[in-house]
C-alpha cells in the first residue's frame, strides 16, 4: 500500500510517515533540518575529493523509513513494466554491481559512460515537483515540500542520505526510458548503476555509428537537465579489458588481478605488522573484510554457473587467503576474550549468569547506566565462518576444527603457527573452548582430550581447563554432584528447571512432543528475562575459571 499517494498536508505525511506531528515540525522548523547533517570529504578513486553530507539522529532515522517506503512503490512500478526492470541496478533489491555487469558479458563493445556531479543534479525543486506531479504521488505542494525539506541538504539531494539513491532512481525512470527506445532502435543493451551508464552489443558495425549514437544519448541526457562526464566516457572493444562498474566482463564476469593482488599484499602487512594502507591511508580490518567479501562474491556467482562447490579442502587461492584472514580477525587479533561454545543456548546461559553477578566478575562484564557490555565475545557461527573455517552451526565439531588450525590437523593448515612466525604481535586475547563435561567415550569432551593428547579430566572438579597450543584454552562444565556427565542445563536448580510455560514442561530431548514440553529455545528465552530471579551459585566455578584465564592472559 502506497501511503505516501496524494498526500495532503504536513499533518497527512507525518502520519504517513509514521512520526508525531509536533516531532515532524520540531526538527523543520525549531532544531531545523541543516542541524541534522555532517560533512567530511572522501577521496576519489580519479583524484580529487568527494563531499559527503550525511544525515544522523532522528532525521537519519527518519529518512531510513521513507528510503524503505519508497522502495516498495519503485518495486510495485517496476513489477508492470518487466522492460525497465533489468535496467536500473543501483541501491535496488536484488540488485548490484553483478547484475549490472552480467548483462554486458562477453560483448564486442561496451561503452561506458558517466554523469557529471549526479547527486547534485537533482535540485529541491525538482525533488519537490517529482512528487507532485508522479501519478504515483500526486502529492500538495504542500507535502511536497515538505517531503524536500526531509531528503535535500543545501537545495539538492545530498550524497551521503538514505534516501538519496531511491529518490534518483524514480526521477530517472523517465531518462531510463527514453535511452532504452535509442537503445533499441540501435540493437545495443542498456544498465545504469546509478550515474555510470552502459551500453554494449555484439553488433560489429556499431563502431560506424558511434558518433550519431553517442550524440543522441547525450543530447537526451542533456534535455532531462543531466550532462555527461566526457572524461570518463569509454568505449572498449574485446580486445581490451572490459570493465563495468569495477568488474571484468570479457568473458566472464571477474574482479582486477590487481583488486586481488593488493589485497593480498594488505593482509600480507596487515599479518606482519598489525598495520595497512589502503589508497594511501591507514585501513581497517572491517575495510580489508569487505575487500574479500566483495572478491569471495564474484567467486560464488562464477561457481554457480560453472557448478563448482568447492568445500573446506576444494577453496581456490582467493579463498585461501580470505579463510586465513578470518583465522586471524577471529581467533589472533580477537579484540575481546573469545568463547566458542557446543550450542548457542549456552551463550544465553552465560551471559545471563554474568548479568547476574557482573559485580563480581568486572573483567568479563560491566554495567553503566543500567547497560550491561560483556568484556567477552562468543563466537557467531555465520554462514560465511562455516564455510571458510569448516564449522557447524551447534555441536563440538567445529571444537576441533579450531584446534587443527592451531596445529595442522588433516587437512587444516596451521594459521596460528603462520602468522606467530610472520607477526612482530602476538596473539591479543586468548580463545576458550568450552565444553559439557561428557568424560565417556565417544563423547566430545573426551573426543577432544584425545585429539590434544590431554590426560582424563578429574572427576573432583580440580581441573576445569587446560592451556593448549598459543592463546588456546580448553573449558568444561562443572560436574555436578551424583551425575556421571554435566551439561550447561545441569547448572540450573531443579526449581528453574521445573518451570512451566502455559501448561508446557521444559525437555531437553529434541523430540519431545511439543504439545507437551518445550525445549531448550524457550527455556533460554526464559532464562534471558528472568536472570534476576533466577539461581546461577553453580556457575560461579565456571565463571571463576573463565575468570582466571582472562586474567592471567593479560
Amino acid at each position: 500500500m502506497n501511503k505516501l499517494y496524494k498526500v495532503k498536508t504536513k499533518r497527512d505525511l507525518a502520519d504517513a510517515l509514521g512520526i508525531p506531528y509536533r516531532k515532524l515540525t520540531y526538527m523543520l522548523y525549531i532544531y531545523k533540518i541543516e542541524n541534522f547533517y555532517e560533512s567530511f570529504e572522501i577521496d576519489k578513486k580519479s583524484g580529487g575529493k568527494r563531499r559527503i553530507n550525511a544525515p544522523r539522529g532522528d532525521l537519519l532515522d527518519l529518512q531510513r523509513q521513507l528510503a524503505m517506503m519508497l522502495a516498495d512503490v519503485y518495486d510495485n512500478i517496476n513489477e508492470n513494466c518487466r522492460t525497465f526492470s533489468n535496467i536500473s541496478h543501483g541501491f535496488e533489491k536484488r540488485k548490484s554491481i553483478i547484475t549490472n555487469a552480467k548483462m554486458h558479458k562477453n560483448k564486442r563493445y561496451v561503452l561506458n559512460l558517466d554523469i557529471s556531479d549526479y547527486f547534485d543534479s537533482f535540485s529541491f525543486a525538482r525533488v519537490m515537483g517529482f512528487f507532485i506531479k508522479n501519478s504515483n504521488f500526486e502529492m500538495s505542494i504542500e507535502a511536497a515540500t515538505v517531503l524536500a525539506q526531509l531528503t535535500c541538504y543545501e537545495g539538492k539531494l545530498p550524497q551521503g542520505a538514505p534516501t538519496s539513491p531511491i529518490i534518483s532512481n524514480m526521477i530517472c525512470r523517465i531518462l531510463d526510458l527514453r535511452i532504452a527506445k535509442i537503445c533499441k532502435r540501435n540493437k545495443v543493451v542498456y544498465s545504469r548503476y546509478a550515474d555510470d551508464l552502459t551500453i554494449s552489443t555484439n553488433n560489429k558495425y556499431f563502431i560506424e555509428n558511434y558518433e550519431d549514437f553517442v550524440s543522441k544519448l547525450r543530447d537526451e541526457i542533456e534535455r532531462f537537465g543531466l550532462s555527461i562526464n566526457e572524461k570518463k566516457t569509454r568505449l572498449l572493444t574485446n580486445y581490451a579489458r572490459q570493465e563495468v562498474t569495477g568488474l571484468v566482463v570479457n568473458r566472464k564476469i571477474s574482479i582486477k588481478r590487481e583488486y586481488c593482488k593488493d589485497t593480498r599484499a594488505m593482509l600480507h602487512q596487515l599479518l606482519k605488522t598489525g598495520d595497512f594502507l589502503i589508497d594511501k591511508h591507514p585501513g581497517t580490518i572491517r575495510q580489508l573484510e569487505g575487500r574479500f567479501a566483495f572478491i569471495n562474491q564474484i567467486d560464488w556467482y562464477n561457481n554457480s554457473f560453472d557448478g563448482n562447490d568447492h568445500g573446506l579442502y576444494k577453496l581456490n587461492s582467493r579463498e585461501r587467503q580470505y579463510q586465513k584472514f578470518l583465522f586471524y580477525k577471529y581467533f589472533y587479533a580477537n579484540d575481546m576474550p573469545l568463547v566458542v561454545t557446543e550450542g548457542k543456548t549456552d551463550i544465553i546461559y552465560l551471559k545471563a549468569a554474568l548479568r547476574k553477578y557482573h559485580k563480581k566478575y568486572p573483567s568479563l562484564i560491566e554495567m553503566n547506566n543500567g547497560t550491561y557490555r560483556y568484556k567477552v565475545s562468543f563466537l557467531k557461527k555465520s554462514k560465511r565462518i562455516r564455510y571458510f573455517l569448516g564449522f557447524q552451526l551447534d555441536g563440538a565439531d567445529s571444537m576441533i576444527k579450531i584446534y587443527k588450525y592451531y596445529t595442522k590437523g588433516g587437512n587444516c593448515p596451521n594459521y596460528f603457527e603462520i602468522i606467530s612466525k610472520l607477526s612482530k604481535n602476538g596473539p591479543s586475547n586468548p580463545v576458550i573452548l568450552l565444553f559439557d563435561n561428557e568424560p565417556q567415550k565417544n563423547k566430545p569432551y573426551c573426543k577432544f582430550r584425545q585429539e590434544a593428547k590431554l590426560k582424563n579430566s578429574p572427576p573432583d572438579n580440580t581441573n576445569l581447563s587446560d592451556k593448549l597450543e598459543g592463546n588456546l584454552y580448553l573449558l568444561t562444565v562443572p560436574m555436578m554432584q551424583g551425575k556421571c556427565e554435566s551439561e550447561m542445563e545441569d547448572l540450573f536448580h531443579d526449581s528453574v528447571l521445573e518451570v512451566k510455560i502455559g501448561s508446557k514442561e521444559f525437555s531437553r530431548d529434541p523430540h519431545a512432543d511439543s504439545s507437551k514440553y518445550f525445549g531448550k529455545t524457550k527455556f533460554a528465552e526464559y532464562v534471558h528475562k528472568n536472570f534476576e530471579n533466577i539461581d546461577f551459585s553453580n556457575f560461579v566455578p565456571l565463571l571463576d575459571e573463565l575468570n582466571d584465564i582472562v586474567m592471567k592472559f593479560e
